[in-house]
Protein backbone atom coordinates (compact mmCIF):
# COMPACT_ATOMS: atom_id res chain seq x y z
CA UNK A 1 0.00 0.00 0.00
CA UNK A 2 1.22 3.11 -1.05
CA UNK A 3 2.05 5.57 2.20
CA UNK A 4 -0.06 9.08 1.94
CA UNK A 5 2.20 12.62 2.67
CA UNK A 6 -0.36 13.99 5.60
CA UNK A 7 -1.28 17.62 4.24
CA UNK A 8 0.36 21.10 5.99
CA UNK A 9 -2.23 23.57 6.93
CA UNK A 10 -1.43 27.06 6.67
CA UNK A 11 -0.82 28.98 9.20
CA UNK A 12 0.20 32.71 9.71
CA UNK A 13 3.74 33.53 10.63
CA UNK A 14 3.60 33.84 14.46
CA UNK A 15 6.90 33.97 16.36
CA UNK A 16 8.45 31.30 17.84
CA UNK A 17 7.31 31.22 21.28
CA UNK A 18 3.89 33.18 21.05
CA UNK A 19 1.25 31.97 22.23
CA UNK A 20 -2.41 31.83 20.49
CA UNK A 21 -3.77 35.31 21.59
CA UNK A 22 -0.70 37.08 20.50
CA UNK A 23 -1.47 35.70 16.38
CA UNK A 24 -4.92 36.43 17.01
CA UNK A 25 -3.90 40.67 18.04
CA UNK A 26 -1.37 40.17 14.89
CA UNK A 27 -4.65 39.25 12.94
CA UNK A 28 -6.26 42.05 14.32
CA UNK A 29 -4.05 45.07 13.58
CA UNK A 30 -3.38 43.77 9.87
CA UNK A 31 -7.17 44.14 9.11
CA UNK A 32 -7.62 47.51 11.00
CA UNK A 33 -4.63 48.98 9.14
CA UNK A 34 -6.16 47.91 6.19
CA UNK A 35 -9.31 49.73 6.69
CA UNK A 36 -7.02 52.57 7.82
CA UNK A 37 -5.53 53.22 4.39
CA UNK A 38 -8.41 54.50 2.54
CA UNK A 39 -9.31 57.20 4.53
CA UNK A 40 -5.68 58.20 4.81
CA UNK A 41 -5.48 58.37 1.14
CA UNK A 42 -8.14 61.09 1.29
CA UNK A 43 -6.83 63.44 3.99
CA UNK A 44 -3.86 63.33 1.87
CA UNK A 45 -5.33 64.01 -1.62
CA UNK A 46 -7.78 66.82 0.31
CA UNK A 47 -4.43 68.33 1.71
CA UNK A 48 -2.75 67.93 -2.20
CA UNK A 49 -5.77 69.45 -3.45
CA UNK A 50 -5.74 72.90 -0.74
CA UNK A 51 -2.19 73.27 -1.82
CA UNK A 52 -2.64 72.97 -5.53
CA UNK A 53 -5.57 75.81 -4.72
CA UNK A 54 -3.24 78.17 -2.87
CA UNK A 55 -0.29 77.95 -5.43
CA UNK A 56 -2.73 78.28 -8.28
CA UNK A 57 -3.88 82.14 -6.48
CA UNK A 58 -0.36 82.97 -5.83
CA UNK A 59 0.25 82.34 -9.32
CA UNK A 60 -2.64 84.59 -10.66
CA UNK A 61 -1.38 87.34 -8.23
CA UNK A 62 1.97 86.80 -9.50
CA UNK A 63 0.65 86.94 -13.31
CA UNK A 64 -0.96 90.35 -12.52
CA UNK A 65 2.01 91.96 -11.21
CA UNK A 66 4.34 90.90 -13.73
CA UNK A 67 1.31 92.59 -16.27
CA UNK A 68 0.35 95.39 -14.04
CA UNK A 69 4.57 95.98 -14.29
CA UNK A 70 5.10 95.23 -17.95
CA UNK A 71 2.28 98.08 -18.10
CA UNK A 72 4.23 100.71 -15.91
CA UNK A 73 7.29 99.67 -18.04
CA UNK A 74 5.66 100.51 -21.57
CA UNK A 75 3.96 103.48 -20.44
CA UNK A 76 7.81 104.85 -18.98
CA UNK A 77 9.28 104.32 -22.50
CA UNK A 78 6.28 106.23 -24.02
CA UNK A 79 6.89 109.63 -22.07
CA UNK A 80 10.57 108.86 -22.13
CA UNK A 81 10.05 109.22 -25.90
CA UNK A 82 7.75 111.97 -26.00
CA UNK A 83 10.50 113.93 -23.78
CA UNK A 84 13.52 113.37 -25.20
CA UNK A 85 11.46 114.73 -28.56
CA UNK A 86 10.49 117.54 -27.05
CA UNK A 87 13.46 118.50 -25.58
CA UNK A 88 15.44 117.93 -29.34
CA UNK A 89 12.45 120.11 -30.84
CA UNK A 90 13.76 122.89 -28.05
CA UNK A 91 17.32 122.39 -28.46
CA UNK A 92 17.19 123.00 -32.09
CA UNK A 93 14.65 126.45 -31.60
CA UNK A 94 17.12 127.50 -29.32
CA UNK A 95 19.71 127.30 -31.53
CA UNK A 96 17.96 128.67 -35.00
CA UNK A 97 16.24 131.37 -33.23
CA UNK A 98 20.25 132.51 -32.35
CA UNK A 99 20.74 132.13 -36.05
CA UNK A 100 17.61 134.35 -37.47
CA UNK A 101 19.43 137.58 -37.45
CA UNK A 102 21.84 136.22 -39.69
CA UNK A 103 19.42 134.58 -42.06
CA UNK A 104 17.65 138.26 -41.96
CA UNK A 105 20.75 139.78 -43.04
CA UNK A 106 21.73 137.67 -45.80
CA UNK A 107 17.91 138.04 -47.12
CA UNK A 108 18.76 141.41 -47.50
CA UNK A 109 21.75 140.71 -48.67
CA UNK A 110 20.19 138.99 -51.77
CA UNK A 111 16.98 141.85 -51.89
CA UNK A 112 20.15 144.69 -52.63
CA UNK A 113 21.84 142.41 -55.30
CA UNK A 114 25.11 141.97 -52.88
CA UNK A 115 24.72 137.82 -52.42
CA UNK A 116 27.51 137.41 -55.01
CA UNK A 117 30.78 135.11 -54.88
CA UNK A 118 31.72 133.08 -51.79
CA UNK A 119 29.54 134.93 -49.47
CA UNK A 120 26.79 133.66 -51.59
CA UNK A 121 27.94 129.86 -51.76
CA UNK A 122 28.26 130.19 -47.77
CA UNK A 123 24.50 131.78 -47.21
CA UNK A 124 23.19 129.28 -49.71
CA UNK A 125 25.19 126.43 -47.45
CA UNK A 126 23.51 127.67 -44.05
CA UNK A 127 20.32 127.98 -45.62
CA UNK A 128 20.43 124.87 -46.70
CA UNK A 129 21.48 123.29 -43.31
CA UNK A 130 18.95 125.45 -41.67
CA UNK A 131 16.15 123.78 -43.66
CA UNK A 132 17.42 120.77 -43.30
CA UNK A 133 16.83 120.89 -39.48
CA UNK A 134 13.22 121.77 -40.37
CA UNK A 135 13.31 125.78 -39.77
CA UNK A 136 10.59 127.10 -42.61
CA UNK A 137 9.94 130.49 -43.76
CA UNK A 138 6.61 131.70 -43.95
CA UNK A 139 4.72 135.67 -44.78
CA UNK A 140 3.86 136.68 -48.35
CA UNK A 141 1.95 140.08 -49.00
CA UNK A 142 -1.48 139.48 -49.71
CA UNK A 143 -2.44 137.02 -47.74
CA UNK A 144 -4.99 137.15 -45.14
CA UNK A 145 -3.52 138.66 -41.17
CA UNK A 146 -3.76 136.26 -38.59
CA UNK A 147 -1.98 137.63 -35.60
CA UNK A 148 -1.37 133.45 -34.41
CA UNK A 149 1.48 134.00 -36.90
CA UNK A 150 1.76 137.27 -37.93
CA UNK A 151 3.03 140.66 -36.00
CA UNK A 152 1.26 143.62 -37.24
CA UNK A 153 4.28 146.61 -37.39
CA UNK A 154 2.11 148.70 -39.48
CA UNK A 155 -1.41 149.94 -39.93
CA UNK A 156 -3.56 151.20 -43.40
CA UNK A 157 -6.91 151.70 -44.89
CA UNK A 158 -7.01 150.71 -48.32
CA UNK A 159 -9.71 150.44 -50.76
CA UNK A 160 -9.27 147.35 -53.07
CA UNK A 161 -9.21 144.87 -49.52
CA UNK A 162 -12.32 143.41 -47.99
CA UNK A 163 -10.26 142.04 -45.01
CA UNK A 164 -7.64 142.64 -42.79
CA UNK A 165 -4.98 142.03 -45.23
CA UNK A 166 -0.97 141.95 -45.24
CA UNK A 167 0.41 144.34 -47.97
CA UNK A 168 4.36 144.39 -47.09
CA UNK A 169 6.36 141.85 -45.00
CA UNK A 170 8.66 143.51 -43.03
CA UNK A 171 10.77 140.52 -41.81
CA UNK A 172 9.72 136.91 -42.73
CA UNK A 173 8.61 134.74 -39.83
CA UNK A 174 10.27 130.98 -39.11
CA UNK A 175 8.92 128.04 -37.74
CA UNK A 176 9.86 124.11 -37.06
CA UNK A 177 6.97 122.16 -37.72
CA UNK A 178 4.06 123.66 -35.21
CA UNK A 179 6.34 125.48 -33.37
CA UNK A 180 6.43 129.10 -34.36
CA UNK A 181 9.85 130.22 -33.50
CA UNK A 182 8.80 133.84 -34.59
CA UNK A 183 5.86 135.53 -35.77
CA UNK A 184 6.18 137.05 -39.59
CA UNK A 185 6.40 141.08 -38.99
CA UNK A 186 4.41 143.11 -41.63
CA UNK A 187 2.58 146.39 -42.85
CA UNK A 188 -1.65 145.85 -42.57
CA UNK A 189 -4.21 147.34 -44.19
CA UNK A 190 -7.94 147.15 -43.93
CA UNK A 191 -11.23 148.39 -45.75
CA UNK A 192 -11.71 151.81 -45.55
CA UNK A 193 -14.58 152.47 -43.04
CA UNK A 194 -17.86 152.59 -44.40
CA UNK A 195 -16.57 151.67 -48.03
CA UNK A 196 -19.24 149.25 -50.31
CA UNK A 197 -17.27 145.91 -50.75
CA UNK A 198 -14.75 146.01 -54.22
CA UNK A 199 -15.82 144.14 -56.75
CA UNK A 200 -13.99 141.64 -58.01
CA UNK A 201 -11.82 142.38 -61.64
CA UNK A 202 -14.40 139.81 -63.63
CA UNK A 203 -17.16 141.92 -62.28
CA UNK A 204 -15.71 144.91 -62.90
CA UNK A 205 -14.86 144.53 -66.35
CA UNK A 206 -18.35 142.50 -66.90
CA UNK A 207 -19.96 146.14 -65.45
CA UNK A 208 -17.73 148.36 -67.68
CA UNK A 209 -18.67 146.70 -70.74
CA UNK A 210 -22.44 146.43 -70.10
CA UNK A 211 -22.12 150.38 -69.17
CA UNK A 212 -19.97 150.70 -72.83
CA UNK A 213 -22.80 148.95 -74.63
CA UNK A 214 -25.28 150.99 -73.13
CA UNK A 215 -23.15 153.99 -74.27
CA UNK A 216 -23.49 152.66 -77.78
CA UNK A 217 -26.80 152.17 -77.88
CA UNK A 218 -27.32 155.70 -76.64
CA UNK A 219 -25.41 157.21 -79.19
CA UNK A 220 -27.09 155.24 -82.29
CA UNK A 221 -30.22 155.93 -80.81
CA UNK A 222 -29.31 160.39 -80.82
CA UNK A 223 -27.60 159.37 -84.46
CA UNK A 224 -31.02 158.27 -85.87
CA UNK A 225 -32.87 160.63 -84.31
CA UNK A 226 -30.71 163.85 -86.10
CA UNK A 227 -30.97 162.01 -89.58
CA UNK A 228 -35.07 161.81 -89.08
CA UNK A 229 -34.70 165.45 -87.80
CA UNK A 230 -32.84 166.00 -91.59
CA UNK A 231 -35.13 164.28 -93.61
CA UNK A 232 -37.92 165.99 -91.83
CA UNK A 233 -36.74 169.71 -92.90
CA UNK A 234 -35.91 168.64 -96.35
CA UNK A 235 -32.51 170.77 -95.89
CA UNK A 236 -31.06 173.52 -97.90
CA UNK A 237 -32.82 174.26 -101.31
CA UNK A 238 -30.85 173.47 -104.38
CA UNK A 239 -30.23 176.60 -106.81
Amino acid sequence: MTEETPGFEEKPDVPSGATSDDAAETAGSSDKEGRAAPAGDAAKTAGLTAELDQVRTALSERTGDLQRLQAEYQNYRRRVERDRVSVKEIATATLLAELLPVLDDIGRARDHGELVGGFKSVAESLETAAAKMGLQQFGKEGEPFDPTIHEALMHSYAPDVTETTCVAVLQPGYRIGERTIRPARVAVAEPQPGAAPSTSGKEAAESSDAKGAEDGAADAEGAKGAKADGKESGGPDKG
